[in-house]
């Protein structure tokens, strides 16, 4: 394992982005909060009071030079936030195209967990899924799919436990769900390290790993860069381009009402609620339904 010095490092990145928040729920989809999503905030924690003067002022000489040389892609993204998982990134921003290098070597990536894919990313339930769920067993160990430096390490309303890394290419990777974190913030990991153990915390309907690939923020399918069936990289080069980033088009569907159809059932039988139901339709849930009235359900 090759880790960062931890202590002055840690307490660098701690001052150098005023981390120690807690996250709350901020989304109704299972697997993962809408893109653009608000993260609540509090205020940091003083530093460790038994640092001595000298280890303070060395993590306080902290300076962009420092920031460049340890932390990927700082030039990238110009921030190391380890408070919003999705940084603070302007997504409607036009973006030039851009040739990534996944890998070098055999032993530079590797597959999360091998397991098969219970959700694919795209729409789900009218809601935009932005990674994949991959099946596991609580207690099954989830590593790194690159090498690179650990961003968030921590607990979240929706993703339970999870870590993002950033990695040197700019792309950042999400693990979600997590029953144990095995990595702290400011670490170095390497391809096919332990960065936890697979779970069902959060907004979990059962053992999953949720993971998500990035760029700036940008949702990417993860299908894009692994064969997830085959557990390889589909290329060792990634090509980005605005066109990579389009969610695909959910398309809507109708359900004709029938005699004893209720909210209730026909929320039910489409795998929704009643209040998405009545807000989709602009009704309200005591509404009187006719037969051969049209819902729309997705």
């Amino acid at each position: 394992m090759h880790r960062t010095p931890s202590l002055l490092i840690s307490i660098a990145l701690f001052l150098l982005t005023g981390s120690g928040v807690r996250a709350q729920m901020d989304s109704a989809a299972i697997g993962g909060p809408e893109e653009g999503s608000v993260y609540e905030e509090v205020d940091p924690v003083a530093p460790d009071a038994s640092l001595t003067e000298s280890e303070y002022a060395v993590s306080t000489a902290w300076n962009l030079h420092d920031s460049l040389t340890l932390i990927p892609c700082y030039d990238l993204y110009c921030d190391w936030n380890t408070s919003s998982i999705f940084g603070h990134h302007d997504q409607r921003a036009a973006m030039a195209p851009v040739d990534l290098e996944l890998s070098h070597a055999a032993c530079d990536n590797a597959m999360p967990i091998c397991g098969n894919v219970n959700s694919p990313f795209g729409p789900r339930n009218g809601r935009m899924h932005y990674g994949v769920d991959l099946d596991l067993e609580t207690g099954d160990e989830v590593v790194a799919a690159f090498a690179g430096m650990v961003r968030i390490a921590r607990y979240h309303g929706s993703f339970g436990n999870v870590v993002v890394i950033r990695h040197p290419n700019g792309l950042e990777t999400l693990y979600g769900h997590l029953s144990r974190l095995s990595v702290d913030v400011g670490e170095t990991v390497e391809a096919g390290e332990r960065i936890g153990l697979g779970g069902s915390t959060g907004r979990s309907t059962g053992s999953h790993l949720h993971f998500e690939v990035r760029y700036l923020g940008r949702p990417i399918d993860p299908a894009m860069v692994y064969d997830i069936p085959e557990g390889e990289l589909v290329s060792r080069r990634l090509h980005l381009s605005a066109k990579s980033f389009e969610a695909p088009t959910i398309a809507a569907r109708y359900y004709r009402v029938k005699r004893g159809d209720t909210l209730s059932a026909i929320a039910r039988h489409q795998g929704t609620s009643v209040a998405r139901l009545c807000k989709i339709n602009r009704i309200s849930a005591r509404s009187t339904l006719r037969v051969g009235q049209k819902l729309r359900t997705l």
